[in-house]
């Protein structure tokens, strides 16, 4: 099993040259020009085309227990999405509630996407308590190879954790050498704002926003990264939406503490005017944190270009309009929360940050990418086009232009939430260790070619 990738132009998070790429078995052996390649290798031609590593999305929900319903996907439909936009690697969340048994969950979340995914996978594995039985399972759980944890500081009572399990938590990751990804929200804030809402007679999806305004989530970022700094742990603020959320995270770092920060596409291309469009369309638009302003949406523009911020996810979170989120059509807070996106990412921030914007090349490939493979043991196994390397590569042609249609996209969801986005450049070919999995921007791979990925804890 070969693979040649000829005449394209390599770019990376730190470089670009014309070369070609040749993979044997399931990594890069020779990159170079003019390569040969026995007759029964597969050649791709890519003239006029860039060779990236394989994009990494690091921020997924597959399988979400939420407001009494599930996300619409499976490991199979979201992998091969992902791909067809150019994502050959993603990260679960594994979030067993409050009451599970979390070495369960953990174990339930892996059969679910054993031999079903199309690209490779690992997960974080989310703390919804902690006591000494906890602790003994989550170091088996990192033991198996899964190295980053998730704490919810928002709903509190099914995934969300208290103060003193929060500084459990992380002094484990502390002393384990794990990441401790998180989303951040004053839990006891919101609960408060939408009651109030509610008694107001405010029901509509419009007052999600206001439920959870900007200084909740600011908050959370601070009140989070004192524990880090009273632990010595790492974090990852996952999802930050505002400006007020990112001077919060800067300002930490600035005093010493470990702390990366993920925006994911819905906070960078949408805003609070989706979530209060009429007829309850502005449920399509309900995640958390909410979106926000246009305003809001430029900081974060800037700072990604700045380097400030580290990585682009999705939050990738499917339900459908009819039948799921409909169930909050006489209470927001009912409302199934997320939007899907594991398809449209690499080909939005594309778009409206590199073609359209100034967000550098290598840049892009960095908070696309290798970012996220450095941040959780990944690299340089992924997010790399050198030897040695998984041969995990899109071919991508800039020249390509599209619309985004919720009648067109491969996820299994009954609406996009970014419907009518025009965009530039696609995914031509992808290829999972080796193997191509995308033609001509069409899925034509193996359904189970992907593979949990085991990872060691990463140091400072």
């Amino acid at each position: 099993m070969s693979l040649l990738i000829k005449n394209g132009e390599i770019v990376t998070a730190d470089g670009r040259m014309h070369a070609d790429v040749y993979c044997e078995g399931e990594t890069i052996t020779r990159i170079g020009a003019a390569l040969e390649a026995p007759p029964d290798a597969t050649v791709v031609d890519a003239s006029g085309k860039y060779v990236f590593p394989g994009f990494i999305d690091p921020h997924v929900h597959v399988h979400l227990p939420f407001m009494g319903t599930f996300a619409k996907d499976t490991h199979a439909s979201a992998s091969q999405a992902a791909l067809v936009g150019g994502t050959t690697t993603f990260i679960e969340m594994c979030a067993p509630s409050r009451g599970d048994d979390l070495l369960e969950g953990y174990e339930a979340w892996k059969g679910m996407a054993d031999g079903q995914s199309a690209c490779d996978y690992a997960f974080h594995m989310a703390v919804p308590r902690f006591d000494e039985r906890a602790a003994e399972q989550l170091r088996e759980v990192v033991g198996d190879g899964t190295t980053s944890f998730k704490v919810f500081l928002a709903y509190k009572d099914f995934f969300g954790v208290y103060d003193d399990e929060l500084f459990g938590a992380l002094s484990l990751a502390r002393e384990l050498g794990v990441i401790t990804t998180a989303h951040t929200e004053n839990a006891d804030l919101v609960a408060k704002l939408q009651q109030k809402l509610l008694a107001e007679g405010k029901t509509g999806p419009e007052w999600h926003e206001p439920s959870r305004p900007v200084r909740v989530e600011a908050d959370g970022v601070h009140h989070f990264a004192t524990f880090l700094e009273a632990t010595g742990a790492r974090g990852y603020v996952v999802h930050l939406s505002c400006e007020a959320a990112l001077e919060a995270a800067i300002a930490a770092r600035r005093r010493g503490v470990s702390l990366a920060i993920e925006v994911v596409a819905p906070h960078l291309l949408l805003d609070a005017s989706y979530a209060e469009r009429p007829d309850f369309e502005g449920a399509k638009y309900v995640m958390s944190p909410p979106l926000r302003t246009k305003a809001d949406a430029r900081s974060l523009w800037h700072a990604l270009e700045a380097g400030l911020i580290d990585t682009v996810g999705t939050d990738h979170a499917p339900f459908d309009f009819a039948g799921q989120k409909d169930m909050g059509r006489d209470d927001f807070t009912r409302i199934p929360n997320g939007i899907p996106g594991i398809e449209e990412r690499v080909k939005l921030l594309y778009t409206y940050g590199v073609s359209r914007g100034s967000l550098d090349l290598h840049r892009f490939v960095a908070s696309a990418s290798t970012n996220a493979a450095k941040l959780f043991g990944l690299f340089p196994r992924k997010g790399a086009i050198a030897v040695g390397a998984d041969a995990d590569l899109v071919v991508w042609d800039p020249a390509q232009r599209s619309t985004i249609r919720a009648a067109n996209q491969a996820m299994p969801v009954d609406y996009s939430g970014f419907e009518g986005f025009e965009i530039d450049g696609r995914a031509d070919m992808v290829s999972v260790r080796g193997v191509v999995q995308v033609e001509d921007g069409r899925f034509t791979g193996e359904a189970g070619r992907g593979q949990l990925l085991r990872r060691d804890p990463v140091d400072g």
